[in-house]
């Protein structure tokens, strides 16, 4: 309890260091998303620029989220000259505005790079922390970022806009059912988070994880995961001793760091949170992700967040457990005992259905990079197809409502085990479903189709605003409404109807699924290129500037900016993989061709009846794979060279997905092969052996 939050400019540590009547202000913006009383800021920036300078700070930096999906800061110390000597100041115009220019980032368009002003706005709503790297303490103020024109520069700033748009559409829909206490409504999220862990030394031999995240060669090992005996074993007590730490480093920054354990591939693991506010939430996996690969490097090893560092083996996704909470207490989307009878609880579940059957290609879009086209459709993750489980019993229910109304909801007893010493167990009213995209949970949703590497706020910012336009359509309807139960009951049947299509419990996995939802009609988007194009169909663009989530120009921003870091990951991983075919992997096997040949020319030399076959099949596939490689590296560069020619970046995107990728996949079968045959001493680069279960 001494150790949780305590580098965190938490309520706690405000209602301490503040005036009454200047907290009692602030926490009103914060719990209640009114305006900030921009009078208040000097008096707040006092008393954090102490707080933080009596922890050890020298710097403060306003830490934001720009397009890249990682944190960017620009420190400033708090030292001020004065008659000689110095003073540590801060001051409110300090706290609420930065100026950081960051002109380099990603705009899609919306600022120039010789256009230098950037701002960033202070976050009241997501506390300021203190960052402790070595002997240095840093104040962080999480902030949104804009240009001079007041578009959006980050991901902060459209997920603020998003939860205010759903709290919107929401508090109207409580109205309805008498609810007079509740005036603001908003998205909660837990986001597990998984990721590898390989040793430090393994890691600096291979130019493709550092410089692509990602093993582009690498023969499979011959023990993988398909013994399940990684899965939830005893953690080793090296990766222990780095939990230790890192739940450490989490619990001081206020992040509620739950879990841990093994995860299905070996080297991989898994941590996670209690949900909170979606904002905050996101912010604080960011920092996980930070805290994940800072704390690495001092036990020697990496940790990898790539959706798919190694080939054969289970990638990384990250699971976003959604909901929705009011200030009055109310989780939204629990079901209560009898969830036929809760009109409430129907309605938004309802409006969840119809939001994620009517912008399926939008949610596919909100997880689409290169990384994670290695995941989605593997028996791994979720397919690429959108569905939702809803579990037998509300599944029931919602045939129910299909065919008249609900009227009853299956209970379940409780679970004999069949051992008398052994308690009988509560038993759910449904089982999960692991391989469904989009599944309930209890009182939640969880999202799993996102990439490990991923920010949180673009499919939160999806999330939020669809189910906002639902919960609109409901209520505009709803509130002209001369009888309500009779027209509620209308319209949930309507709705269970149209969008019942997107509830499957089924196996998401099978290739019979693939086919039943194509019979459905249920979008499968296979790729990034293709589910980057769903953001700017006139539909999206249409939902967002209606929910002023974001404007026209800003949408048009962000796709622009996607399809740039798609082609730009696949070039990287390119070059880097001709530079390896070309610097390490030929080069080791011509010497071992060589090597080869020697020892034929060797043993013939001594007598021309010994047999030499062995050593002549192997030099035959040497050179066999050798030219196949050489050839397979031309042709990856002359693709590379024709896609980087094409102006057009919806083209370009096109042709690095068609000819550079799969240039790519012949490059490194060929290159695996040779791992295969060639001598381990020769092998110029850590093997999968090595790195995934020497930890």
């Amino acid at each position: 309890m001494e150790m949780f939050g305590k580098n965190v400019f938490n309520q706690s540590v405000m209602r301490e260091r503040l005036p009454k009547g200047v907290f009692k202000n602030l926490k009103k913006t914060i719990d209640e998303g009114l305006p900030l009383d921009p009078s208040i800021a000097d008096v707040v920036a006092t008393a954090m620029k102490e707080w933080a300078v009596e922890r050890g700070a020298t710097h403060f930096t306003h830490w934001f989220q720009p397009m890249t999906g990682i944190t960017a800061e620009k420190h400033d110390s708090f030292l001020s000259p004065a008659d000689g000597g110095a003073l540590m100041e801060f001051s409110g115009k300090e706290l609420v505005k930065g100026e950081p220019d960051a002109s380099s980032f990603p705009s899609g368009g919306l600022r120039a790079t010789f256009e230098a002003r950037g701002y960033t706005a202070w976050d009241c709503t997501s506390p300021a922390f203190l960052r402790e790297e070595a002997d240095v303490i840093t104040l962080c103020i999480p902030t949104a970022f804009c240009s001079y024109t007041g578009e959006a520069l980050d991901k902060k700033t459209p997920l603020l806009r998003s939860m205010e748009a759903l709290s919107i559409q929401a508090v109207r829909v409580l109205k309805l059912f008498g609810n007079t206490s509740a005036s603001r409504v908003t998205s909660t999220v837990g986001a597990e988070q998984e990721y590898f862990l390989v040793d430090k030394s393994f890691y600096l031999k291979r130019p493709d994880l550092m410089m692509a995240g990602r093993t582009l060669f690498g023969a499979m090992s011959s023990k993988g995961q398909e013994l399940e005996d990684h899965y939830f074993g005893t953690i080793k007590e090296r990766v222990l001793s780095y939990m230790k730490e890192v739940n450490e480093e989490l619990w001081k920054l206020g992040v509620s760091a739950k879990t841990q354990h093994n995860e299905v591939a070996p080297g991989q693991f898994e941590l996670a949170p209690i949900f909170e506010n979606t904002n905050i939430a996101t912010d604080h996996n960011q920092m996980v992700m930070e805290v994940l690969k800072r704390v690495a490097l001092r036990h020697d090893l990496v940790c990898l967040l790539h959706e798919k560092p190694f080939a054969g083996v289970n990638g990384s996704g990250k699971h976003n457990n959604w909901s929705m909470s009011s200030n009055d207490g109310q989780n939204l989307l629990e079901p209560g005992n009898t969830p036929h009878e809760n009109a409430q609880f129907l309605t938004f579940l309802m409006a969840t259905i119809k939001a994620v059957d009517t912008y399926a290609g939008l949610l596919r879009c909100s997880c689409a990079n290169a990384g994670n086209d290695h995941r989605l459709g593997a028996n791994e993750a979720p397919p690429a197809i959108i569905s939702i489980f809803l579990g037998e019993q509300l599944a029931d229910i919602i045939d129910q409502i299909v065919a008249g109304a609900a009227k009853s909801s299956s209970q379940s007893a409780d679970m004999k085990i069949g051992v008398t010493t052994l308690p009988a167990l509560p038993k759910d009213a449904t089982d999960r479903n692991r391989t469904s995209p989009f599944a309930f949970t209890g009182n939640k949703f969880e999202f799993r189709m996102l990439g490990s590497s991923f920010s949180i706020s673009g499919p939160n910012i999806i999330i939020n605003t669809i189910i906002a336009e639902a919960l609109k359509g409901f209520a505009d309807k709803l509130e002209k409404s001369n009888n309500f139960d009779a027209d509620l009951e209308k319209l949930l049947q309507e709705t269970a109807k149209k969008h019942k299509r997107v509830v499957f419990n089924g196996n998401n996995y099978s290739d019979e699924w693939v086919k039943e939802a194509k019979e459905r009609g249920l979008p499968n988007i296979p790729n990034t290129p293709d589910a980057l194009k769903e953001l700017v169909s006139k539909e999206a663009v249409e939902l967002f500037v209606a929910h002023k989530v974001f404007t026209e120009k800003e949408i048009h921003a962000r796709y622009e900016i996607m399809v740039e870091q798609y082609v730009k990951t696949l070039n990287i991983e390119a070059l880097t993989m001709i530079d390896m075919a070309n610097h390490s992997i030929i080069p080791t096997a011509i010497e071992y061709t060589t090597t080869v040949a020697a020892s034929i020319n060797a043993v013939t030399a001594v007598s021309g009846k010994l047999d030499v076959s062995t050593q002549k099949e192997l030099l035959e596939e040497l050179c066999d794979k050798l030219a196949s490689m050489s050839g397979n590296a031309k042709a990856l560069e002359k693709a590379l060279e024709n896609a980087l020619n094409i102006a057009d970046a919806d083209k370009q995107a096109a042709a690095f997905r068609e000819s550079v990728f799969v240039k790519m996949l012949e490059l490194r079968a060929t290159g695996d092969v040779l791992e295969k045959i060639i001598a381990a001493k020769y092998w110029p680069l850590p093997t999968y052996r090595e790195m995934l279960f020497i930890l």
